[in-house]
């Protein structure tokens, strides 16, 4: 018996360059899915599980690297410096299995640690009685361009046995993270272990206009519930409302901060720390108030499947 994985590893193969050009191969099986679903009930060769996970290889083969990263402000790593006593600190405090290891600043990582390399060292260590040197079991990463499509990263990734890449801009410097584990998401769907903890809804309605939303929201979603536009949002190419209301004001607000769009929208900082917004109250105009209930109820809905970063 064939599991997700697998055939996800085995359809995502088929997204690597190759002879044939892949506009033609994903017509060809998107040809394939449609006719499939068509004949599901009569043919059991490709079940409604299979059939799932390719159409998220269809849906998810022009997505680019930007699009699932982990952006830099969020990115929890280990300078080369720190003791390794601090640095398994780090590890545990973070609840992640890898961390990216840097020396000076964020725009220089030399690689990363696994938290099984770092346990094994502090068993060894112990039992010799001596200090660790955890550079020992720093692992190579991958370095890739924002506009890199996903499955091509996941394809050089399994056949390179690197499970971190870090996406860097055209100076160098590091945009954020991804690790194997986040592309493998975007096909089989969300991977729960012991760490994970329940994301907030992205879009929670409240009634009376209002909706609790998570500031990395992008612009267009706003724009669909809200029924209004944000032309500065375009001109000034800002992508999330949370960069939106960081322009309106000037700087990040404060928790309780309250402020306006021209629109007649307003914004109200939920959660925040000093370098920027993570949840926003937004207050829709008395004249839009009436039909945004239920596009907020039908978005809210598609943002749970879709996940999170």
């Amino acid at each position: 018996m064939k599991t997700p994985s697998s055939r996800q590893s085995r359809w995502s193969r088929l997204f690597a360059p190759r002879r044939t050009g892949h506009s033609d191969l994903k017509a060809r099986l998107a040809h394939l899915l449609e006719s499939a679903q068509g004949t599901a009930r009569r043919d059991r060769s490709l079940g409604p599980e299979a059939l799932a996970l390719l159409a998220n290889i269809l849906e998810n083969g022009e997505l680019r690297v930007e699009d699932v990263m982990v952006p830099r402000v969020d990115v929890v790593a280990i300078e080369t410096e720190l003791p390794f006593e601090e640095a398994v600190r780090r590890m545990i405090e973070a609840a992640h299995s890898r961390l990216p290891v840097y020396r000076a600043s964020l725009d220089e990582v030399v690689g990363m640690i696994h938290v099984k390399d770092a346990l094994r060292l502090l068993y060894e260590a112990r039992s010799a009685q001596q200090m660790p040197e955890w550079k020992d079991i720093i692992r190579p990463v991958l370095f890739v361009a924002p506009s890199m499509r996903v499955l091509d990263l996941l394809a050089r990734m399994r056949a390179q046995r690197i499970h971190m890449a870090i996406v860097v801009d055209e100076y160098g410097g590091t945009d954020g993270l991804v690790t194997i584990e986040d592309l493998v998401e975007q096909i089989v769907g969300e991977i729960e272990d012991e760490h994970d903890t329940a994301e907030p809804e992205r879009i929670r309605p409240l009634g009376a206009g209002r909706f609790d939303i998570d500031a990395r929201l992008p612009i267009e979603e706003l724009e669909e519930i809200s029924g209004l536009s944000f032309p500065s949002a375009e001109e000034e190419d800002i992508d999330t409302v949370g960069g939106l209301v960081f322009a309106l004001a000037g700087r990040v607000p404060e928790i309780g901060e309250r402020i306006r769009d021209p629109s007649g929208l307003r914004f109200e900082v939920l959660d925040a720390d000093p370098r920027r917004l993570k949840r926003l109250r937004i207050t829709l105009p008395r004249t839009r108030r009436r039909g945004a209930a239920r596009a907020g109820s039908e978005t809210a809905g598609g943002s749970d499947t879709a996940g999170g970063g």
